[in-house]
């Protein structure tokens, strides 16, 4: 048994084929199917069981895989360690993001990054900040830029605040409230709402904001994207609540109203404690020399109309 064996276990149990696993692992697809039958015939047991349509693993195939990604990874943080020793950062860094993070550019920070460890390289993964931490925490993902409501924290990582800010409400150029200074989120009672999928906690802040409050509302469309959810409110189909930064960076047709009793949301970067990867420490002495992000604003006191330009 050797350590490229446990590769192409790993590989095969990601793509379930051969094919795709021989051209993920540069080797042909015969070459790779030899060595996983010597490495089933050394441990006296099927690791997958092969079909006209799939490979997929078998229970001793399972347990095996959980050791063997251990060692692909050790062996992958022993050599970018010896690196790193040398003064020379590199390794995969796998970032996770959420889609309205305001806190930091991230293009900006993943050009700086890759400018200071050039001999590194950054894959993105975009999520709700639930399945960043879990991806965190189970070692899928090295770091990650979550939103959380004030009241929670992350959990079962180690995290840095990046940011507060309090949503704002996002409405049509020509809803009735678009010239208001500020509003309640009573005055929002009896609107339509885009939002992000139940559950999530993209959507978490605002539900709490409008139980604590007692205040009905009427969620109608729901989607992933911050930029489906501000084109349907372009498009007069409803409104919503983000943080201030995201219809900042919108292409308009929307109006951005301060609440006075809104919901606050914190930004973090999450990391694993346990891990010793020098990308991941790298990464994150690039995001703490970031500026910090938007200031959160004190809402205004008016519920009245802003007066006319003159």
């Amino acid at each position: 048994m050797d350590l490229q064996q446990m590769r192409y276990v790993v590989a095969l149990a990601e793509e379930s084929s051969f094919t795709r696993a021989a051209e993920k692992s540069f080797v042909t697809q015969s070459a790779l199917s030899h060595q996983i039958a010597a490495l089933e015939r050394e441990i006296g047991h099927r690791l997958f069981v092969r079909t006209s349509r799939a490979v997929r693993l078998t229970e001793p195939g399972e347990a095996f895989l959980a050791h063997a990604r251990i060692a692909v990874r050790a062996s992958s943080d022993a050599r970018e360690a010896a690196s790193a020793a040398a003064g020379n950062i590199t390794g995969t860094l796998r970032l996770g993001v959420i889609p309205t993070v305001t806190a930091v550019e991230v293009p900006t920070v993943i050009a700086r990054f890759r400018s200071m460890h050039p001999n590194t390289r950054v894959e993105l993964v975009v999520g709700n900040s639930d399945s960043l931490m879990s991806d965190v925490r189970a070692g899928r993902l090295d770091a990650a830029l979550l939103g959380l409501r004030a009241e929670i924290e992350p959990h079962g990582v180690a995290a840095s605040e990046l940011a507060r800010e309090k949503l704002v409400a996002v409405v049509p150029d020509d809803h009735r409230l678009a010239n208001r200074r500020s509003i309640r989120l009573s005055d929002l009672a009896d609107e339509v709402f885009a939002d992000f999928p139940a559950g999530t906690s993209g959507r978490a802040q605002s539900d709490a904001a409008f139980a604590d409050a007692d205040v009905p509302r009427d969620v109608a469309f729901e989607a992933d994207s911050a930029e489906l959810i501000l084109g349907l409110v372009a498009a007069g189909l409803a409104v919503t609540l983000l943080a201030a930064g995201v219809p900042d960076r919108s292409r308009g047709g929307v109006r951005i109203i301060p609440l006075r009793d809104g919901p606050s949301r914190v930004e973090y970067l999450a990391w694993d404690e346990r891990s010793t990867r020098a990308v991941t420490r790298a990464f994150r002495e690039v995001i703490g020399g970031e500026p910090p992000g938007n200031a959160e604003a004190g809402p205004e006191e008016s519920s009245e109309p802003a007066p006319s330009a003159s």
